[in-house]
């Protein structure tokens, strides 16, 4: 049966707006005057939605679903839900007190920037709080996290074990075993989507708990308008969760999986290879890193962060491995999504991708760089030529401020999240918010994008500014296409997927510096209403 929807504006991303649209089976098929539409589909059912506008449904590129769904299983340590190191503790000796002795207490989202007590949590911190339970604390940028005594037991780890290769334990200035775990060492203790090991120190919430963990996240990126989403760190066990949720109808999101290059080769002996999946759930491509975290501090730069004279950050990868994981997925015929932040990791990373084309050449490979946050004119000019895609934070600069500017300094600013240089020189971009590292809204991310102003009021890297219909596209349109589904996602069009969000005003001519209050009305998936609730 065919619907017709109408709004004050409908925003196409496709040339002209529209007053309405009309869907059948999950899919636009007609566009144009309500009147026009009417006489042409007399049975239809017509939702009009007054004078809200809609536009296509919000697309993050790049995020982590499932560890979202395990994340809302523990607790919050969020900037939004503590404030200092004692409010920290307060939370972990209460959870100690619901949990018997020995079991696993997990808290995510801790930002040490944001802490009045301006310094790190450390091991003796989470003794102190729960001395009877392994505890894990993850730094929002998803790079380290912070273990206790009974965790680094549990690991294995003691004042003589080696650091896992592109992992570091951190150390207190005795040269103490701190707690803080670095990069493959976290990724070891906790992702196993990303761990070298058999399994993960810390074991994972049961199938039940992480479909209960699965349905809020949906609910909760659904409210910000998003339709999909590109999770960019899934193993096997990442790929039954979604199916299982699928199945059961919880996954309200269109996922577009990144699975890790430590299962490439079972994928490959399957068959499995990007693009392969349905319109809920595919493979869009294959996930390596080469360095660390622009919140954490350990992306790899070409000058040291800025107070420094020798911290440069972390590469995580050694080069020759990662050539070699760069030539096996691109000759498997995949696409490759590769975590570069640092302008020295970006360099290193399109080294590879230019000795792998000149080699094997395949002009519609499509390769990306997530996050490819600093750069400079020579990157941005090999990344044209090589037709390499960029998936940068969109919504950074507002998050953290001017800590950027104490990180990584003003002028390096002027060349980070490079929305502007990226469209100007013709390169496919898309936003993306590597949630949990930062805030799920697009809106937001709008606003960040439009702006260049931080949460805290200083304006940085101005000269990257985008317009706000270059940002929405950013999370339409060109997240679309570097997902490799631009025929069918991130405009509504005669063909086209009709998932699209229903706003309160129009993110086109609010000023602003507003965007990020633009209300959420509904989100609708193939044409059916996935929020609210009903």
């Amino acid at each position: 049966m065919v619907a017709i929807f109408r709004a004050r504006r409908v925003i196409t991303m496709n040339g002209a707006d529209a007053e309405a649209f009309a869907v059948l089976g999950g899919r636009v098929v007609a566009l144009g005057p309500l009147d026009e539409l009417r006489r042409r589909f007399p049975e239809a059912a017509v939702t009009d939605f007054a004078s809200n506008v809609v536009a296509p449904g919000f697309h993050d590129a790049h995020m982590h679903l499932a560890m979202a769904a395990e994340d809302l299983l523990h607790l919050d340590a969020s900037a939004g839900a503590v404030h200092s190191l004692a409010e920290l503790k307060a939370g972990l000796l209460a959870e100690a007190g619901r949990r018997p002795p020995g079991t696993w207490i997990r808290a995510s989202r801790y930002d040490d920037a944001k802490m009045t007590e301006g310094r790190v949590l450390n091991r003796w911190d989470l003794d102190e709080a729960a001395p009877e339970h392994p505890v894990l604390v993850v730094h929002v940028a998803g790079h380290w996290g912070v273990i206790n005594s009974r965790a680094l037991a549990l690991g294995g780890i003691d004042e003589a074990t080696p650091a896992p290769a592109g992992g570091i334990y951190g150390r207190d200035a005795a040269g103490r075993l701190n707690g803080i775990i670095y990069e493959q060492a976290l990724f070891d203790f906790a992702y196993p989507a990303a761990c070298k090991r058999e399994r993960t120190v810390v074991p994972p919430g049961t199938p039940e708990e992480r479909a209960a963990g699965l349905a809020r996240a949906c609910r909760m990126f659904n409210a910000a308008g998003l339709t999909s989403i590109g999770d960019a760190l899934v193993g096997p066990q990442e790929i039954a969760l979604f199916q299982q949720a699928e199945g059961r109808g919880l996954l309200t999101l269109r996922v577009n999986m990144m699975v890790t290059h430590h299962h490439f080769d079972l994928a490959r002996r399957l068959g499995l290879a990007s693009g392969f999946g349905g319109e809920r759930l595919r493979i869009a491509g294959f996930k390596a890193f080469v360095d660390g975290a622009i919140g954490g501090r350990t992306c790899l730069l070409e000058e040291p962060f800025e107070g420094s004279s020798e911290d440069y950050g972390v590469q995580t990868t050694p080069t020759g491995e990662l050539r070699e994981i760069v030539r096996m997925v691109h000759e498997g015929g995949s696409r490759l999504c590769v975590h570069a932040n640092g302008d020295r990791a970006i360099s290193l990373l399109l080294d590879q991708f230019e000795a792998v084309q000149a080699a094997a050449p395949r002009p519609d490979a499509r390769h990306r760089i997530e996050h490819c946050t600093v750069v400079n004119g020579e990157i941005v000019a090999r990344m044209k030529r090589l037709g390499i895609g960029a998936a940068p934070f969109g919504s950074y600069v507002h998050y953290h401020g001017s800590k950027l500017l104490e990180w990584y300094g003003r002028r390096r600013l002027e060349r980070m999240f490079a929305h502007r240089w990226f469209y100007d020189s013709g390169i496919a971009v898309a936003g993306s918010s590597d949630y949990p590292c930062g805030p799920y809204e697009p809106l937001l991310a709008m606003q960040s994008c439009t702006t260049r102003r931080g949460f805290d009021g200083p304006v940085m890297g101005e000269n990257q500014r985008i317009s706000p219909l270059e940002a929405l596209a950013l999370y339409t349109t060109g997240a679309a296409y570097l997902a490799g589904e631009e025929e069918i996602k991130g405009r509504l069009a005669p063909g086209y997927l009709a998932d699209f969000v229903v706003l309160g005003e129009d993110p086109l001519t609010v000023e602003p510096g507003r965007l990020g209050a633009v209300a959420v009305r509904a989100t609708y998936l193939g044409g059916k209403k996935v929020w609210p609730e009903t």
